[in-house]
């Protein structure tokens, strides 16, 4: 009986380029590549991942058409912000028409930020705890005035990208870097508002100093409760700095009709 010789189809090997490609997605992902960061030159690309330069060139050139990497003439390879950037822009713009949607917003940031902080006191490492205690320092080192709103409102935007990077949550990292321009003008509203009170100022920032020492001390809840009663605070800061700019103007308005 004759035996029939199977037929085998040749295997090709993977592409660098996509493996180089797919490596470096993950990294965006992750947040390990943020955005806006330069990346090593080819040169050095190609060193680190023993491959040849056209291999590197080529997996630069497939990120760049989906938009993750931007090319500048001269000044390297960055990764995109545009990505961010276009989901969070007409969001802002309606944030800025509706000033009442920050409280929104607020309530909104109990969930993130909720959940930033009960995953980063689950899975954070050392690296994180000492990044997190630097950001609280960065912030403690920017006098809150109204020239250093900005400021100030940079570094404390800075704190919770840190807690959701130590979550070690690529979808919660990447909401966070998506919502970052929103998060961050109410961020600058709130401090504009506690200008008025440093016992508030002291007491916010107490609050970030005891949620963090619930994320280094490992305890996931009370980080997660921390955080809650942190924003909470803040929101009844604020519903009573509006009650008395209220009063304020009510007594105006009487003061104006009575010179009449």
């Amino acid at each position: 009986m004759t035996q029939i010789k199977p037929s085998f189809n040749s295997v090709k090997q993977a592409r660098l380029a996509d493996a180089i490609v797919e490596q470096l997605e993950r990294m965006i992902i992750e947040g390990v590549l943020a955005p806006g960061q330069k990346l090593p030159s080819e040169r050095e690309l190609a060193s680190q991942f023993n491959v040849s330069r056209p291999s590197v060139r080529e997996a630069i050139q497939k990120l760049e058409a989906r938009g993750l990497l931007n090319r500048k003439q001269g000044g390297g390879t960055f990764v995109s912000e545009d990505s961010w950037q276009n989901v969070a822009e007409p969001l802002f713009q309606l944030m800025v028409n509706h000033p009442e949607s920050q409280f929104d917003l607020l309530e909104f940031r109990h969930a993130l930020e909720g959940i930033c902080a009960y995953y980063a006191a689950l899975r954070g490492t050392e690296t994180d705890d000492e990044q997190l205690a630097q950001c609280i320092d960065d912030i403690a080192s920017v006098k809150l005035t109204d020239a250093t709103i900005h400021t100030h409102a940079d570094a404390v935007m800075g704190f919770y990208l840190k807690m959701a990077e130590a979550s070690h949550n690529a979808v919660v990292l990447q909401v966070m870097h998506c919502l970052k321009p929103l998060l961050q003008q109410n961020i600058e509203d709130n401090l504009r508002q506690m200008l008025r009170s440093l016992e508030a100022q002291h007491s916010v920032f107490n609050h970030r100093k005891h949620l963090l020492s619930m994320i280094v001390q490992r305890e996931p809840e009370l980080a997660r409760q921390a955080s809650h009663e942190h924003l909470a605070y803040i929101e009844e800061t604020l519903l009573d700095v509006s009650r008395q700019t209220t009063r304020m103007e009510r007594s105006l308005r009487r003061v104006r009709s009575e010179t009449k």
